[in-house]
C-alpha cells in the first residue's frame, strides 16, 4: 500500500447517462489539497453545495449508494468511488452538473481510465489510515450475512456470494494487492442483475438509463417470445433480445467467470471509501449487499474516529491504556487535588468509557474524612465519575481542549460500600441520550467488581 496521500494531477472528466434517474450528466475530477479528502460538488445548484464522502452522508441504499447534504444528493457513487479507493486517491473533487454520475458500461473501469490518464501527485504527507486493532464484525442473521475486519497491516479483501439460484450459484473472489490487482482484475466487473428483477426495478422507477450495455441480465426464468418482446418493448430495447443459452441475456460474454461477486467487491470497496479513510485490515465478506456494507462501515467509521481522538492526546500508545494521566491532563482542566480520574482503559466513542482511579492514603481528603477511620466521600466518588463522563462527552466535539462540561444534576445516586485507601475504582460510564448540547449519562463505580456507586447525571458542554 501506498503509505503518502495523493491527488491527480490534472482536471479529467467522464460524461453518460445516469444508471437509475436516466439523467445525462458529466462527472469531473479535480485535484485537491492534503487533508481535504473526497468531496462531490453540485456545479448544478445555487452555491455548489459540497457532500463530503463520508457514512455520515448516506441517505439511500435501496438500489445503490446515495449521499445528501441539505437538498443536494447524489445517488449511485459506489463505482465512482470504487474506482478513487482502488487507485488509492486520497483527496479529490468531484464535480457533477446532476444528481447520479454515468453509469457508464456498469464498472468502475470507465472512471480508472480517465483518472489514470490525469496521472497522480504525491503530495509528501501521509496517510491516515484506519488501522484495524482488533476484530471488527457485523451480522445479519436473518439474511445469512457477515462481514468482519481482522487485524492485518496491509489491505486485502474476499467476498463470497451465494444467491442460492441455480443461474448463479455461488461464488468467491479476492483482492490482495491494488496494486498489482485492482485495474487488471476487478475495476471492469459490471453490475448485475436478474431477468425477474428488471420489471420490479422499471416499476419502481429505477434503471431509467439501463440497457443490456450498462449491466450483465442474469437469466433466472424462462419467458415465452411474446413475453420477452412485451419486456423488450417495455424497456425500449432495440434489435434483437434473446434468452440465451450461457444463462446470460443475449448471450453476453462474462470478462471473469466469477465477474458478479468481483463487483460485488467492487461495490463494498466503495462503500468502505465512505470511512474516510485508507483500511489496514484484513475483509472478509460473506453474502453482502449495500445495507450490511453501510451498516459494517459505519462500524470502521466509529472505530476511525475513536483513533484520531485518541491519537491527538495519547503520544505514546500504550499497552490496555486508551488514555494515561498525561493525556487526561491535554483534556480535562482539572488538577490536583481535583483530578480523580488516572488513566482510561475502554472508549467506545458516543457510547461508553471506563476509567480508573488508584485510591491511596495520600489523598488529601483522607485528613479530614476521617482521622482514624478514612473513607473516601461519596461526592467524590461521583465526582470522579463525573469526570470519567466528561472525556467521554468531549470526543463528541472538536478541539475538546476548548470546553467544559458543567454538570447540572445528579439523581438516583446510590452508595452501596464505603471506598477505602488501597482500593480500585473502575467507573463505567454511558451516555443514555443527547439534546443539543444536553447531555445525559448513567456511572457505575465498582471495587473488585463490586458496585459501590451509582448515579444519573446531566451535563452540558460550554466554551472555557
Amino acid at each position: 500500500m501506498l503509505e503518502n496521500q495523493r491527488t491527480i494531477k490534472w482536471k479529467t472528466q467522464y460524461s453518460g447517462i445516469g444508471l437509475h434517474t436516466g439523467n445525462r450528466s458529466t462527472v469531473t475530477f479535480l485535484p485537491a489539497a492534503p487533508n481535504s479528502g473526497i468531496r462531490f460538488i453540485r456545479t448544478d445548484l445555487p452555491d455548489r453545495p459540497v457532500i463530503n464522502a463520508l457514512i455520515d452522508y448516506v441517505s439511500d441504499i435501496s438500489r445503490g449508494t446515495t449521499l445528501k447534504n441539505g437538498e443536494a444528493v447524489v445517488h449511485t457513487v459506489e463505482h465512482v468511488l470504487a474506482a478513487v479507493a482502488g487507485l488509492q486517491i486520497d483527496n479529490l473533487d468531484i464535480e457533477l452538473n446532476a444528481n447520479e454520475p454515468p453509469v457508464g458500461d456498469g464498472s468502475a473501469k470507465p472512471f480508472v481510465n480517465v483518472l489514470l490518464n490525469a496521472g497522480f501527485e504525491d503530495q509528501n504527507v501521509p496517510k491516515n489510515f484506519l488501522v484495524v486493532n482488533e476484530t471488527v464484525s457485523y451480522k445479519d442473521i436473518k439474511r445469512d450475512v457477515e462481514i468482519v475486519a481482522l487485524p492485518l497491516n496491509d489491505f486485502r479483501i474476499t467476498v463470497m456470494i451465494d444467491f442460492q439460484n441455480p443461474a448463479l450459484g455461488s461464488q468467491h473472489s479476492g483482492l490482495f494487492s491494488l496494486e498489482k490487482e485492482f485495474v487488471k482484475e476487478f475495476a471492469q466487473a459490471r453490475t448485475f442483475c436478474f431477468l425477474k428483477e428488471v420489471e420490479m426495478l422499471m416499476d419502481q422507477g429505477l434503471i431509467k438509463g439501463g440497457t443490456l450495455d450498462t449491466a450483465v441480465v442474469i437469466v433466472d426464468e424462462e419467458l415465452s417470445k411474446s413475453e420477452l418482446q412485451r419486456l423488450q418493448k417495455k424497456l425500449g430495447i432495440p434489435g434483437d433480445v434473446q434468452l440465451g443459452n450461457n444463462g446470460i441475456l443475449n448471450n453476453v460474454d462474462l470478462r471473469f467467470k466469477n465477474e458478479p461477486c468481483r463487483h460485488k467487491l467492487l461495490d463494498l470497496l466503495g462503500d468502505l471509501a465512505l470511512v474516510g479513510a485508507p483500511i489496514k485490515a484484513q475483509i472478509l465478506s460473506a453474502r453482502s449487499g449495500h445495507k450490511a456494507n453501510i451498516e459494517f462501515a459505519k462500524k470502521l467509521r466509529k472505530l476511525y474516529e475513536k483513533q484520531q481522538f485518541t491519537k491527538k492526546y495519547q503520544l505514546a500508545p500504550k499497552t490496555g491504556i486508551v488514555f494515561d494521566i498525561n493525556a487526561i491532563q491535554r483534556i480535562l482542566p482539572h488538577r490536583y487535588p481535583f483530578l480523580l480520574v488516572d488513566k482510561i482503559i475502554e472508549l467506545d466513542v458516543g457510547k461508553r468509557i471506563v476509567g480508573v482511579k488508584n485510591v491511596t492514603n495520600n489523598e488529601l481528603f483522607f485528613q479530614g474524612h476521617f482521622p482514624g477511620h478514612p473513607i473516601m466521600p461519596g461526592v467524590l466518588i461521583i465526582e470522579a465519575m463525573a469526570q470519567a463522563g466528561g472525556l467521554l462527552l468531549l470526543n463528541e466535539v472538536k478541539n475538546p481542549e476548548s470546553k467544559l462540561v458543567y454538570f447540572a444534576g445528579i439523581n438516583n445516586a446510590k452508595f452501596k460500600s464505603p471506598v477505602f485507601p488501597g482500593d480500585q475504582i473502575l467507573f463505567e460510564v454511558k451516555l443514555l441520550n443527547r439534546r443539543l448540547s444536553t447531555y445525559k449519562i448513567y456511572g457505575q463505580a465498582f471495587v473488585e467488581g463490586k458496585l459501590a456507586c451509582e448515579a444519573e447525571m446531566s451535563a452540558a458542554i460550554v466554551d472555557r
